[in-house]
């Protein structure tokens, strides 16, 4: 398909002004231009499967969502002997907008996904042959997909805020730079009309989605994914009791395997994408030391059974003054799945936003669950107060999510520990955000204040 331009609204498209070019993957076949002018049943079944691809694109990665805010939340190094950004720009600095693959990363693909199921909403309005039940699935479906994209953005760009208005045209203005609350306000929108669309959607979707969302496979099922999000997304608005409201409307169960939820799936197909989080003898990818140095033990004496479940030693290998002797575990191989979310982090924004609601006890009963279940800790008595309770929360969120999807590093940064994670040298710093991307920044005169060097 036709490279378009990419503008705030949509990094999909290129910016004028002579910023660089970001070409469209073309998730479907036909493409997106074909759904525009001549949108059929199939070929919307093709684009909302796309959207499974573009939403997935930078999650299995070496550079990508998981690794480098597993870098910056100090869950993981990269050892890459090809390229020392890894270290230099990682965990010493400053973060670069123009470079595309760390510090002006996680944005254009985002963005040009949220156009995408746009382009696939528009068709959804003229396509013929297709009942109001299956449009009004695919559209729930659609607009939950866009929450989750719009959510990475601003998990990574924090108080710089990120554009909302991505149906601003090629020849038009750049789209304004929204503020986080109103950012978060838009997801959380998104996520409620998805969610009503849903409910209307019948009891089929009409075209597949990947084996990663087996457990999200049918309208009324996606809802509880919907709401498993919302209760995210809520937790960090810090609108509790909302909170508190979507995880019981999700698909939350204390009797399920903690590993119940919904993934990101790869696979060795021809024309699919490998999981590159798997890297089993540290060639690049390693765990933190501190994984290991700063777990809980058990009654028994050995450390917390997810340090050891989830790491595993190798020979110490020393890259820039940097050292660790652990790699990963949790990614069994290339085709292992990347969590989106899951049982186990559910039953923890359930304690947050009970401990938040005035309910302590309902709170330390989730955390001590989680606490024996999945750390085989002992349990733990009532909290001295509420920073008593969130040392708690954060010990075990970091346990429980380690290295899936940048949970430390944002919950250091919420709750204003950004300086309680560890630095190995004098040198190095921890980032609280990544800036726009520097053609972002080009589109603009006067450029963003923050957020553009």
């Amino acid at each position: 398909m036709k490279a378009t331009r990419v503008i705030a609204a949509a990094a999909a498209m290129l910016i004028a002004g002579g910023c660089s070019e970001l070409t469209v993957p073309d998730y479907n076949n036909p493409s997106l231009e074909d759904l525009q002018t001549n949108p059929t049943p199939t070929k919307i079944a093709q684009a909302a499967q796309g959207l499974l691809v573009g939403t997935r694109v930078q999650h299995g990665t070496q550079n990508g969502y998981v690794s480098l805010l597993g870098i910056i939340g100090r869950e993981s190094y990269n050892f890459d002997p090809a390229d020392p950004r890894f270290i230099v720009e990682m965990l010493i600095g400053p973060l670069d907008g123009g470079s595309p693959a760390f510090g002006g990363n996680l944005f254009g693909a985002p963005y040009a996904n949220i156009r995408g199921a746009n382009i696939l909403l528009a068709a959804l309005d003229v396509v013929p042959g297709m009942s109001d039940a299956q449009k009004s699935a695919t559209k729930g479906f659609a607009h939950t997909i866009q929450a989750l994209d719009f959510l990475y953005v601003i998990n990574t760009r924090d108080t710089y805020g990120a554009p909302i208005d991505v149906g601003t045209a090629p020849t038009g203005p750049p789209a304004p730079i929204a503020t986080k609350a109103d950012v978060f306000a838009h997801i959380s929108k998104l996520l409620d009309d998805g969610l009503t669309e849903l409910n209307a959607g019948g009891s089929a979707f009409p075209f597949v989605l990947s084996p990663g969302f087996a457990a999200a496979a049918t309208p009324a099922q996606f809802a509880k994914f919907n709401r498993a999000l919302k209760a995210r997304v809520e937790v960090y608005r810090g609108n509790y009791a909302a909170a508190l409201t979507a995880v019981n409307a999700s698909f939350i169960d204390i009797g399920a395997p903690l590993t119940l939820g919904v993934f990101h799936s790869f696979s060795t197909g021809s024309g699919d994408l490998t999981n590159l989080l798997f890297d089993p003898t540290g060639r690049a990818i390693v765990a933190h030391p501190s994984i290991r140095s700063e777990a809980e033990r058990k009654p028994d004496g050995t450390l917390d059974a997810r340090a050891l479940s989830k790491t595993a030693t190798i020979e110490a290998r020393t890259v820039q003054d940097v050292t660790s002797d652990l790699v990963f575990t949790i990614y069994e191989s290339n085709t292992a799945p990347v969590p989106i979310i899951r049982n186990e982090e559910l039953i923890l924004l359930r304690a947050e936003a009970r401990f938040n609601t005035g309910n302590a006890a309902g709170a330390l009963a989730d955390i001590n669950f989680i606490r024996t279940t999945s750390g085989g800790l002992a349990a733990r008595g009532g909290f001295a107060n509420a920073a008593d309770f969130t040392t708690e929360l954060l010990m075990q969120r970091r346990y429980s999510l380690m290295f899936e999807g940048g949970h430390r590093w944002i919950d250091a940064r919420r709750f204003g520990r950004l300086n309680s994670l560890p630095k190995a040298l004098p040198t190095h710093n921890v980032h609280s955000r990544f800036p726009f991307t520097e053609a972002e920044c080009l589109a603009r005169v006067p450029a963003p204040s923050e957020g553009c060097g």
